[in-house]
């Protein structure tokens, strides 16, 4: 244990050192997107804090913090804990829940007898490594609220995603040296969550974005300096896996970060984060195989230009009244307004500028 300790010590210097010397202002080429609106910066100021978005829509107002709204975005400051913002950018809550790192969310979870949208966010904080889970009730005005834990082995957690199995949820937790755990999530008898391990393997080396497409048994995974791998969501599938997309100038740029689906009617595309030169690749994936539908920038408009991500997310579809066929959230390393931030860009625009 001491060996491993000192091995992801070592890890995680070289990692922040790379950070540190990462020229994040790059910006690649790219089909040129503007977005529409950004939210405040996170509150741990002049740091590398805000990391990884996800989006949730509803088609009826809910009510988070006194305000209506049709849907939130929840962002986390990787020192500090986890936002709710409004679908304008505001900031609707915080909860001051430590070194959460990816967040994502997902339904099909009810407890007593009510459904819920579950949260979930990779936790690194001491003593409570592994998965933090939380709770929105949309029928409720409480907001989003801790709800409990998956406790793992992993030494460092770094990536985060939830995937879709039937009627199965599955939590899916990428460890900073490259180790996956993947487990069923349920509820008790308590109304408390409950964790079964269902697979675990070894991606190689620095690991964080993952995303699933439950529709093609997907599940992919970004291998920061190696590329983009698709494995089979299917537990039994083991570690068995494709490189879907290796470094590649004008395509991929060291590091590869955060990963996420959208649909759009009947297609749906993968969408990643190329840090190295502050663009983000697009495959469709709907198909027998996925296709490079080429990439796209965020060029400075309403606000500042986008550059360094890490986390991105998106949900297609009606997302409030501003983006009635999807919103793409992504994290903005280098924010001229501030410490880094999350910007919204409408779907449309991104499907104009590459023609999809």
């Amino acid at each position: 244990m001491i060996i491993r300790t000192l091995t992801a010590l070592v890890a995680s210097t070289a990692f922040l050192s790379a950070c540190a010397s990462h020229d994040a202002d790059v910006q690649g080429e790219g089909a040129a997107v503007q977005a529409r609106l950004e939210t405040p910066s996170v509150g741990t100021a002049g740091q590398d804090a805000a990391d990884d978005p996800a989006i949730w829509a509803s088609s009826t107002p809910v009510r988070i913090g006194g305000v209506q709204t049709t849907g939130f975005v929840a962002g986390t400051d990787k020192k500090a804990g986890l936002y709710i913002y409004g679908l304008d950018g505001a900031v609707l809550q915080f909860l001051p829940e430590g070194l959460l790192n990816n967040v994502d969310l997902t339904g099909g979870i009810s407890v007593n007898g009510r459904p819920q949208v579950v949260l979930g966010a990779s936790d690194r904080t001491p003593g409570k490594t592994g998965v933090a889970l939380y709770l929105f009730d949309p029928a409720s005005e409480d907001g989003v609220r801790p709800w409990g834990a998956i406790t793992s082995d992993v030494v460092e957690p770094y990536g985060f995603c939830f995937a879709r199995r039937g009627s199965e949820v599955h939590a899916i937790l990428v460890g900073h040296e490259g180790e996956v755990r993947q487990f069923v999530l349920t509820v008790d008898e308590a109304g408390r969550p409950a964790a079964r391990a269902v697979r675990r393997f070894e991606i190689g080396t620095i690991s964080e974005g993952c995303a699933s497409d439950e529709a093609t048994d997907a599940l992919y995974i970004a291998e920061e300096n190696v590329g983009v791998w698709r494995y089979r969501l299917d537990p039994s599938a083991g570690a068995s896996r494709t490189l879907l997309q290796p470094m590649a100038p004008g395509v991929l740029v060291a590091d590869a970060e955060g990963l996420t689906v959208v649909e759009d009617g009947a297609a749906r595309y993968l969408i990643g984060s190329s840090q190295g030169d502050s663009a983000f690749p697009v495959w469709r994936i709907d198909g027998p195989q996925p296709v490079y539908s080429g990439r796209f920038v965020v060029e400075a408009g309403a606000v500042d230009r986008v550059t360094g991500t890490d986390g991105v997310d998106a949900l297609g579809g009606p997302v409030g009244d501003a983006f009635p066929e999807g919103l793409v959230v992504v994290q903005d390393d280098v924010n001229d307004a501030g410490t880094q931030n999350f910007k919204y860009i409408d779907w449309r625009d991104i499907r104009a500028a590459l023609g999809l």
